[in-house]
């Protein structure tokens, strides 16, 4: 059974497994740190990266958090910051594993940033379906739902944004928008751009074609009031009675 422990700085919390032994757990959260601070200090010298809304330039001298965020936004027309909680939970679980010592490297590793989930299996063992359920809001219809995802070897990403819950900034009208795909960076931007192209039910067919048509995007489910528009490979969906699902607020969560 897997357990998460909960991590909190600055205004992230980050659910983590494994929950121990306690070295991992405190090489995980010193990378989120690493990677927030090296983000932090580059933004300082481009201002631009923090508050655009479109996609900008990085130098070659830029820091990998800010080169992968800057290449998720050209590819989805997004601001990089829409994808700097997917970055930092695969940065963080790829640095930890690089470190893994040869025994140790059939470790799972799962960071989930605020709904925005990467999941990183173990090598050399057989790899576990992750259940993570989806919350469209306290009366839809779709929020008994989960996905069964099977993560590739190299790790897979199961990111959602939504304009009613949460404080990402959305342009759109949606009740939920989830990506999956092996980069996480690239879900993450992508669950902000289909949240920002649904704004009707008439929307979600189109939203949902437009992101599952992304290069490196796997599959895109769409949500809006009594309607969904799924495109692409999505995991499977299946149903869940988790009591608890009804308290949570981001939009994918571990069951």
């Amino acid at each position: 059974m897997r357990r998460f422990r909960t991590f909190t700085y600055r205004d992230a919390s980050y659910r983590i497994s494994p929950a121990g032994p306690e070295s991992l757990y405190n090489t995980i959260t010193s990378h989120i740190v690493e990677i927030r601070e090296e983000l932090e200090a580059y933004i300082k010298t481009q201002p631009d990266f923090l508050t655009s809304l479109e996609p900008v330039s990085v130098p070659e001298t830029a820091p990998e958090s800010a080169s992968v965020m800057a290449a998720a936004a050209k590819l989805t027309g997004t601001g990089p910051m829409a994808a700097v909680a997917g970055t930092t939970a695969q940065l963080a679980a790829l640095r930890t594993e690089s470190g893994l010592s040869a025994s140790d490297s059939s470790t799972e590793i799962i960071i989930e940033n605020g709904g925005d989930i990467f999941i990183l299996p173990g090598h050399g063992t057989e790899i576990t379906p992750v259940v993570t359920g989806i919350f469209s809001g306290l009366d839809s219809r779709f929020s008994s739902l989960a996905l069964k995802v099977i993560p590739s070897p190299g790790g897979t990403a199961i990111c959602s944004s939504s304009s009613r819950m949460g404080h990402s900034l959305s342009f759109g009208d949606c009740d939920l928008c989830t990506v999956v795909s092996d980069n996480a960076a690239l879900a993450d931007a992508a669950a902000t751009l289909g949240g920002n192209l649904v704004k009707t039910e008439a929307d979600l067919g189109p939203a949902a074609g437009h992101i599952a048509a992304i290069r490196g995007v796997t599959g895109v489910l769409l949500i809006k009031n009594k309607k969904i528009s799924i495109a692409g490979k999505m995991p499977e969906l299946v149903r869940h009675r988790d009591p608890a699902g009804l308290n949570k607020i981001t939009g994918t969560y571990f069951l």
